[in-house]
C-alpha cells in the first residue's frame, strides 16, 4: 500500500505544485480561471500558498507521516472550496467531477498515509 501512497502523493504534489507556480508566475490559464470563477486576481493568487504547502507536505509526508496526512486533509478542504466556487458560478459538470475526483484522491492519499505510518 505504501507504493500507492507514493504514487498518489507524487501525482498530487505535481498537480498542486504546478498550480502554485502558475499562480505565482501569472500564467494566462490561471488568470482566465480566476476571471471565470469571478475571483479578483489579487485574492486568487493567494491560493498558491496552500497549494505549494500541500505539494511540499505530500512529499515530506512520505518520510514524516503526520505531514502527509495533514497535507491530504488540507487538500480536501482546498478542493471543497474549489467545488463551492464552481457550483456558485454554475460551472459545467465535467469541471465539477474533475475537482471532486481530485478531492477524493486527496482523501485517499491522506488515509493511505495514515494506514502506512
Amino acid at each position: 500500500m505504501f507504493v500507492a501512497t507514493v504514487v498518489l502523493s507524487g501525482l498530487l504534489a505535481f498537480v498542486f505544485g504546478a498550480g502554485a507556480v502558475g499562480k505565482l508566475t501569472r500564467m494566462k490559464s490561471e488568470v482566465d480561471k480566476a476571471t471565470k470563477l469571478k475571483i479578483a486576481w489579487s485574492r486568487y493568487r493567494l491560493i498558491a500558498a496552500p497549494e505549494g504547502a500541500a505539494a511540499v507536505g505530500l512529499l515530506t509526508g512520505l518520510a514524516v507521516w503526520p505531514l502527509g496526512v495533514a497535507a491530504g486533509i488540507g487538500l480536501v478542504a482546498l478542493m471543497g472550496g474549489a467545488l463551492a466556487f464552481r457550483i456558485r458560478i454554475r460551472d459545467s459538470v465535467p469541471f465539477l467531477f474533475g475537482d471532486a475526483a481530485i478531492m477524493v484522491l486527496a482523501a485517499v492519499t491522506g488515509v493511505l498515509r495514515a494506514i502506512t505510518a
